[in-house]
């Protein structure tokens, strides 16, 4: 079985050690969760970070109205259950609706708020009123500084005040199509308080890049996600499939999965050289 809630907040916050939010962009079928979680739970055993599933049930906010979005709600939480049952392993997905939050905080252990909709009210403070741990994600358009407001409302509906919180940087828009990772945001996001989260495979997207869909450069994911480490960040969200070129959704910058395993050991030798 997963570890309790309390126990997950306690190994989040741990600073001597990596923790990593990690799998597919969105399911496209229980097998390939199974696959993806198989293998980052072996990897992330031996080398000592903590680790949680992610996968959407729902990408909803696809560049075209034509593309995968995922099974859904209900099935999307299924296949979740069964891979946090199976595998012992916490698990994270995004969440649109306040209506959406409650029936996945019954299932999952993080809850996470899409950056496009990080100021949205209500959404925050249904994701906090779960009980869950909530990963909020910096928008595209904000400064690292205008994520305090956010994490204000968030406290707003946290009993005694204090929510427990995720905070996580993702790139900020530069021009057309482009975004770019700006380190110092790691420092002043972590003055918040909370454990700060690198986003390395969305900080290489490249929204709308392609037309009717985003395209990326993930070669320069790993760069990004080691830079990310050596400037502070407690945590990293990597997604990552067996052959990102055929994956449904954000294949240009996921890493392939075989190669997570070199790709972190690298952050671990990292983290503890500091």
């Amino acid at each position: 079985m997963p570890v309790s809630s309390a126990q997950l907040w306690r190994a989040l916050n741990d600073r001597r050690r990596l923790f990593l939010l990690a799998g597919p962009c969105v399911i496209e079928s229980e097998e390939l969760c199974r696959t993806i979680a198989r293998k980052l739970k072996q990897t992330c055993a031996k080398l000592g970070i903590t680790l949680v599933f992610k996968a959407s049930f729902d990408k909803a906010n696809r560049s075209s109205g034509k593309s995968f979005r995922g099974p859904g709600l209900v099935e999307g939480l299924g296949v979740l259950a069964r891979i946090r049952e199976e595998f012992g392993l916490p698990v994270v997905t995004d969440i649109h609706t306040e209506e959406q939050a409650g029936l996945a905080g019954e299932v999952c252990d993080v809850l996470q708020i899409p950056a496009f909709l990080c100021r949205q009210t209500d959404l925050i403070h249904a994701a906090v009123a779960t009980g869950r741990i909530v990963n909020i994600k910096k928008g595209q358009f904000l400064a690292p500084g205008d994520m305090r407001n956010v994490v204000a409302k968030a406290a707003e509906s946290a009993p005694g005040g204090r929510a427990r919180l995720l905070v996580t940087e993702r790139g900020t828009t530069f021009g057309y199509h482009n975004l770019v990772a700006d380190m110092r945001a790691l420092p002043l996001l972590g003055s918040l308080g909370y454990p700060v989260v690198f986003d390395a495979t969305h900080s290489v997207q490249l929204p709308g890049g392609a037309g009717d869909r985003s395209s990326g450069q993930r070669e320069f994911a790993p760069v990004l996600a080691r830079c990310a480490v050596v400037a502070g960040a407690n945590g990293l969200f990597i997604e990552t499939h067996p052959n990102p070129d055929q994956a449904l959704s954000d294949g240009p910058n996921m890493i392939p999965l075989a190669e997570m395993p070199k790709f972190l050991a690298q952050l671990v030798r990292l983290k503890k050289a500091l």
